[in-house]
């Protein structure tokens, strides 16, 4: 019965060989080319119509359908609204400001007492550049953080207090 079964099996897979080399094999069709980029037709060209068939239509991701929704707007550098950082959103010292950095400076020996008017000018800068170069800091004559920090104007922190001993505790001494 095996042999049967084994001559059988191998006498259809011999009809089955000779019918797939007797038919041909099927012929590939090309690829269509992508169609290429249009640009923007200029003035002086007239744009050229084409009798190739219309590009095909995109598929829509993600990204692309949060970009079709938003309303088209002028991206000019006047219609754009500045970025708010924590670097931009500081204001200017006001003058109150600038006479007690005055004053602290005038106290440490670098500005005389009468620049000390609370307007920030060229002695002010002067004598902040003198004073940030003792310091080793950057002489810029700029107000900044480490400046005002040399300067003992630095963040204002309320004393912690001390813990009260409890008087729950134990004296292990005391039996």
């Amino acid at each position: 019965m095996r042999k049967i079964l084994c001559c059988a099996a191998s006498a259809a897979a011999l009809i089955f060989a000779a019918n797939a080399a007797d038919t041909p094999a099927p012929k590939k069709q090309p690829v269509a080319a992508k169609p290429a980029v249009k640009t923007a037709p200029s003035k002086t060209t007239p744009q050229k119509t084409s009798s190739v068939r219309p590009p095909a239509t995109r598929t829509t991701t993600a990204r692309s359908t949060t970009a079709s929704r938003r309303p088209a707007t002028n991206t000019t550098a006047a219609a754009r609204r500045p970025v708010v950082t924590w670097r931009n959103r500081q204001a200017s010292p006001s003058t109150d400001r600038y006479k007690e950095i005055q004053d602290a400076l005038v106290a440490k020996g670098y500005l005389q007492s009468d620049d000390a008017t609370g307007n920030w000018n060229n002695s002010s800068v002067e004598a902040m550049k003198r004073f940030q170069a003792e310091q080793n800091l950057d002489s810029t004559g700029r107000i900044n953080s480490l400046s005002l920090i040399a300067l003992g104007l630095g963040p204002k922190y309320e004393a912690v207090p001390a813990p009260k001993p409890s008087d729950t505790s134990i004296n292990i001494n005391q039996r």
